[in-house]
């Protein structure tokens, strides 16, 4: 018998993603999430007239949005608005330092020009050829299902075999030498989880993401990416419970049967785990468990965050919608996530003003702040480490852009590992998954589908293609194709009306 009927375990990105394509091809599909609403860690806070992404602030690759929505017969602009920032951001830096990255690569060589005689040709050549992976990555490499090493052998990725081996920071560091402008060739890289030392230099398309396509603003808010693909998954049929925690993964014969949600049994044909990959498998019985404890200890986690969401009584000065705050060592910082894991001594840190270009997102006349300080997973989290670090920044940032705003803060909130752990299961409280080195790229992540019990599949940022919100959502699609590739549902395409 085909099966038809598929439970989908949490509903971030990737479930979302999964879900569509799954219902498009006619299966039944009801997802189950654990939190009071979807979106996993891309939900939205809230509060006094302010609006926060909790997660994901960063939209990047609006190719890949693109695409989704194109499956579907559909545009992104069926579902939400965007605007391309113009700055995209803007990197502080110690001495009161600052550059500009503007929406233009013309713009963005002047600049490197200006701070570094030569470097905007040394730009040029580093971007075409960071471009020129990103069309691999794109065509070849970022939708293939992760079964075999052979999805990595083509005519192209073959001429860029040197390309794996070494490293971003080291191909960076042979082209410039003034330490600005490699922080920020080499900031886009952190999306991938790892330090730019460890990630390969095959990665430097995330750099033509950065300068070539642009950071855009969906208008509302990232949650605004995640309300159009509900729309749309709904218009397929797709059913989704909220408050609906799945406390076991049921099999019997070695066959995925069966989710228990709220001492209920909800018998399926299918299982997908959307949720955090080593959680899952906590849902099942250990001897179907597909990697141990010691696997996942082994391997390179994402760091996990520090985020405050503020609210201020005024406009702010000097400060743009993305701000990055690289005035204290950005070398010693890696090396407290990764190397010797405690908090750190100066961190840098990220900060959000989404008021500043979207007027919605605070009341007239006041300002939204979203601050994130990365962090090392599993470190101890108290609510006097979170006080102590936010006064850090506040300070730091009170004098990176010269005001005074502590006296303005009408409420903070956080999140640090203890709610990634409660809210997403996530391991160890890491933010972005399993970080992208070499030995952790492509078919050596975990599977997308079990090896030991069928009818059962994963998807998400501990699988291929890897953190962030466009591998993500193109995960969801590999696991659907997987889904039927295997099973053939054999049913006409449900057409998508927009409702």
């Amino acid at each position: 018998m085909i099966p038809k009927k598929i439970v989908i375990i949490g509903s971030g990105f990737s479930s979302l993603s999964a879900s569509c394509y799954l219902a498009k091809m006619g299966y039944d599909v009801t997802i189950f999430e654990k939190n009071p609403t979807i979106g996993g860690r891309a939900r939205q806070l809230k509060r006094d007239g302010f609006t926060f992404d909790i997660g994901p602030s960063w939209y990047w690759m609006p190719d890949v949005f693109e695409s989704f929505f194109k499956d579907f017969n559909t545009l992104v602009s069926d579902f939400y608005t965007l605007e391309k920032l113009n700055p995209a951001y803007k990197v502080f830096f110690k001495n009161n330092e600052s550059v500009l990255i503007e929406d233009s690569l013309d713009k963005i060589y002047k600049a490197f020009e200006e701070i570094e005689e030569g470097s905007s040709i040394k730009l040029r050549k580093f971007i075409a050829a960071a471009q020129n992976n990103y069309d691999i990555a794109i065509k070849n490499l970022v939708y293939r299902p992760g079964v075999s090493p052979l999805e990595l052998v083509t005519k192209e990725t073959i001429l860029k075999l040197n390309q794996f081996f070494s490293t971003i920071s080291r191909e960076v560091r042979r082209d410039f030498k003034n330490e600005k402008l490699i922080q920020i060739l080499e900031f886009p890289v952190l999306f991938l989880g790892a330090k730019p030392s460890d990630t390969p230099a095959f990665y430097s398309f995330m750099n033509y993401a950065d300068f070539g396509l642009g950071t855009w603003h969906p208008k509302g808010g990232m949650y605004e990416v995640i309300l159009g693909m509900e729309k749309l998954a709904k218009s397929l049929g797709v059913k989704i419970h909220t408050n609906s925690p799945v406390e076991k993964i049921i099999v019997e014969n070695g066959e995925a049967n069966a989710v228990i949600v709220d001492s209920n049994k909800i018998t399926t044909d299918i299982v997908l785990c959307g949720a955090d990959y080593h959680h899952s498998e906590t849902l099942l019985d250990k001897k179907y468990r597909q990697y141990s404890e010691k696997y996942w200890e082994n391997k390179t986690f994402a760091p996990s965050s520090l985020l405050f969401y503020v609210g201020f009584d005024k406009k702010l000065k000097n400060i743009n919608h993305h701000n990055l705050f690289f005035d204290t060592d950005f070398d010693a910082h890696a090396k407290e996530i990764y190397d010797n894991p405690k908090w750190p001594e100066d961190p840098l840190f990220y900060a959000n003003f989404t008021s500043v270009t979207d007027s919605g997102s605070a009341p007239k006349g006041k300002e939204n702040g979203f601050f994130l300080i990365p962090l090392a997973p599993g470190i101890e989290d108290t609510d006097e480490l979170r006080a102590q670090y936010f006064d850090k920044i506040i300070t730091r940032f009170e004098s990176v852009t010269d005001q005074n705003v502590k006296n303005n803060i009408i409420f903070k909130e956080s999140f640090c590992v203890k709610d990634f752990i409660s809210e997403y299961n996530s391991y160890k409280g890491n933010a972005y998954g399993m970080a992208n080195t070499l030995l952790q790229t492509a078919f050596l992540r975990p599977k997308l589908k079990s090896k030991k019990v069928q009818h059962l599949f994963f998807t998400g940022q501990l699988t291929v293609p890897g953190p962030g919100v466009p591998p993500s959502l193109i995960s969801g699609k590999l696991v659907a194709g997987l889904i039927e590739d295997q099973y053939k549902l054999n049913q006409e395409l449900k057409p998508v009306t927009i409702i």
